[in-house]
């Protein structure tokens, strides 16, 4: 771990930001339904040791992601995903070969390698270009492998044809538009202040996964309720438990957190 707050990566290397930002969401306790220092969350296969091991594993790949994007500049938009989707796997196995075939960071390798390939395309970093970037990278994603596919063959796939939800897909094509309505009412106090404004807004798939949509706005309306009463370290205790008992784990805020950390560093 490179530290936390106090020693942040410069603003312009997002490749070591979006490292900072695995360590910060990790390190953030307590975490409702989620891996942090005091337990495992909603998770019976994922301790803290496991996404440390996991952290170590795919960070040195950011660097490469924004060394592919700097290589291919040039290049159309439009080619962009067919040039990173073969080393964002090649990440992908990486993670698996430490975590033994565990999924800790799918989710953040997806966004935090889209962050730091466009921070090597565009000329001049700031959170809107990197946004802008990721938007143009990802424009029809979600209509080519959702919209115009039937199969249903993944979660994904099943949950967009049920619910119209978008996931990953979505929020990338949307240049995180979902991160930047959160960071534009965050006062910047606090990653749980940032969190619990993520879990009230997120179209969170994890959580339609494990309890279906009641699960997910059972979720958003627990964050809301927070948000509007007040909440202290107790509260977020309170909330842990529940989560737990509802086997219920918003990994989506999760990796939209260190999405948001990164954009706002660089702000």
């Amino acid at each position: 771990m490179t530290g936390l707050l106090a020693t942040k990566p410069r603003p312009w290397d997002v490749p070591g930001l979006a490292e900072e930002a695995l360590w910060q969401e990790l390190e953030l306790t307590p975490k409702p339904g989620l891996v942090d220092k005091l337990n495992n969350g909603s998770h019976r296969d994922m301790d803290h040791a496991l996404f440390a091991r996991s952290i170590a594993a795919i960070t040195p790949w950011f660097t490469r992601f924004a060394a592919l994007g700097d290589a291919h500049a040039d290049k159309p938009v439009a080619e962009q995903l067919r040039l990173i989707r073969p080393m964002g796997m090649a990440c992908e196995q990486a993670m698996y070969t430490a975590t033994d075939g565990v999924n800790t960071h799918k989710g953040g390798i997806f966004a935090l390698g889209l962050l730091c390939f466009a921070s090597g395309r565009v000329k001049n970093v700031s959170a809107q270009s990197l946004c802008c970037e990721v938007s143009n990278i990802c424009r029809g994603l979600v209509a080519r492998e959702l919209t115009e596919r039937s199969g249903q063959a993944t979660a994904g796939e099943r949950q967009f044809q049920l619910y119209g939800l978008t996931g990953a897909r979505g929020e990338a094509e949307s240049g995180f538009s979902t991160v930047r309505n959160a960071l534009a009412k965050w006062r910047g106090r606090s990653l749980h202040e940032l969190l619990l404004g993520l879990m009230a807004i997120n179209q969170d798939s994890n959580l339609v996964s494990r309890g279906g949509i009641d699960g997910l706005r059972y979720v958003q309306g627990y964050a809301r309720e927070l948000i509007t009463n007040g909440w202290d370290r107790d509260a977020l205790l309170k909330m842990d438990n529940a989560l737990i008992e509802r086997n219920l784990s918003p990994g989506g805020s999760a990796d939209l957190l260190s999405v948001g950390w990164v954009l706002s560093a660089i702000k």
